[in-house]
């Protein structure tokens, strides 16, 4: 059994407004620790993937603040004390400055974090 804490977990990337911080927990899955601040929409990273949205699956919960995800079939909002599932189709954007950590399939997380960080540089 592996376990992480947030300042263990390397981060991989960090613009001031997002952070993500992933860890391969075992089992093929990742654990993440994510801060978007206020304002933050991840829609455009995922321009180029499938219907132009995360394909990879999240269990997770909300540690603090709002975040709304967008979907085909329209919007929710999650709030802190929630636990979520996000199946693959969906992008988030802060409602209100945001930490949520959550669980991903590692393979499937890697192919979206790779894609999401080729298009930050």
């Amino acid at each position: 059994m592996t376990a992480a804490t947030r300042d263990q977990t390397p981060v991989r990337f960090d613009t001031g407004e997002a952070e993500l911080r992933m860890k391969e927990i075992g089992g093929d899955f990742s654990i993440a620790f994510v801060r978007f601040a206020q304002g933050v929409d991840m829609s455009p990273a995922f321009k180029g993937l499938p219907d132009d949205l995360c394909t990879c699956p999240h269990w997770g919960y909300v540690l603090k603040g709002k975040i709304k995800l967008h979907t085909t079939d329209g919007s929710t909002v999650y709030s802190a004390g929630e636990a979520f599932y996000w199946a693959p189709g969906h992008a988030p954007e802060a409602v209100e400055d945001t930490e949520f950590i959550d669980f991903s399939p590692t393979a499937q997380m890697e192919a979206v974090v790779g894609h999401v960080e080729a298009r930050m540089t």
